[in-house]
């Protein structure tokens, strides 16, 4: 078989760079207009949920004491309950309590999680985690308010909730400290806390 010519090699290598500028395009495509999957950033803009403790929650009762904050729903198989499991951890590893740090809940799922059975499904990892839900619009504000992202995976009975999964680390003053990620090593969540509260 006779080696290629000059010419058409010359194509052949034309054709391959033009096919990896084309990925590459098609790449940065993606990473900029794909949904966020992650934390972008708290925007401290206004929401209000129903908190399953009584009373409205709005980013005004963010102030006054350590917070961790996610978002989930009670259908979520897999990252909520691992989620609720490790902050319970968490907190038993440092001894902290729920006046030195709260952990916040937001459904992502108000059409099912009403605020009953919110409050059942947390008890059943510790009493004290805060529930919040809201309807659709309400929950979309508690939504941009943390940069978070949340989108029904499928349209059948039994959906599940595609979301971010990130645990928000929020101050006494009501800021964003930084995050915790899905996973993340214990040790490395425990010293961010630490930071968090102060300790």
């Amino acid at each position: 078989m006779s080696e290629p010519s000059s010419r058409g090699l010359q194509r052949f290598r034309m054709i391959l760079w033009s096919l990896v500028v084309v990925a590459a395009i098609a790449a940065t495509a993606v990473f900029f207009l794909r949904p966020p999957t992650g934390p972008l950033a708290v925007t401290g803009t206004p929401f209000a949920l129903n908190s399953t403790q009584g009373g409205t929650f709005t980013e005004a009762s963010l102030r006054g004491t350590p917070s961790l904050v996610f978002f989930g729903y009670t259908f979520c198989p897999d990252v909520c309950p691992t989620t609720l499991a490790e902050s319970v951890a968490w907190k038993e590893a440092l001894g902290l309590e729920q006046n030195e740090l709260r952990t916040i809940f937001i459904t992502v799922d108000p059409e099912r999680d009403t605020q009953e059975v919110l409050t059942s499904y947390l008890s059943g990892f510790d009493p004290s985690v805060l529930g919040l839900v809201g309807d659709e619009a309400q929950t979309e504000a508690a939504k941009k308010a943390f940069g978070a992202f949340s989108q029904k995976a499928s349209d059948d009975e039994f959906y599940l909730v595609d979301h971010t999964a990130s645990v928000y680390l929020i101050g006494a003053d009501g800021q964003f400290k930084g995050t915790i990620a899905y996973g993340e090593a214990m040790e490395t969540a425990l010293g961010k806390i630490r930071r968090l509260v102060g300790a």
